[in-house]
């Protein structure tokens, strides 16, 4: 089952695998906070940085955030047959895994902001399609 928390939230033994899905680790931020790091899996830099300075409103956020995760990666364009599609590869392992237990994603956001990626990628991953 998959589940979302703020990374500040002590860890709890129905969290499961802890993941935590930021570009960022967070200064001063214990490794027993998580127990993988995606930054991969977290939205870019320029991106965040406009919607946390009222740049870029939510709706666009999460188009774009959308768009990041499935964006082709530099290696496409060295590669003629075999793509990498951006993060499906990571998208569908921690679909696979919340399959088969509980999975957490962790942002750095507050446990209960409605407007956090780790929302919008939970959706991602509960889609039929990846």
């Amino acid at each position: 089952m998959l589940h979302t928390k703020s990374v500040a939230t002590p860890p709890s033994p129905r969290d499961g695998l802890r993941v935590l899905v930021t570009r960022f680790r967070g200064r001063g931020l214990p490794g027993g906070r998580y127990d993988v790091w995606l930054p991969s899996l977290g939205p870019s830099e320029k991106l965040l940085r406009g919607f946390l300075a009222n740049q870029v409103d939510w709706r666009e956020f999460a188009r774009r955030y959308r768009e990041q995760l499935f964006a082709p990666s530099a290696r496409d364009a060295e590669n003629r047959t075999i793509k990498d599609h951006g993060q499906k590869a990571a998208l569908r392992l921690l679909k696979l895994l919340a399959a088969r237990g509980d999975v957490t994603l962790l942002c750095h956001c507050a446990e209960d902001a409605e407007h956090c990626h780790r929302h919008l990628l939970a959706k991602v991953l509960a889609s039929r399609s990846l």
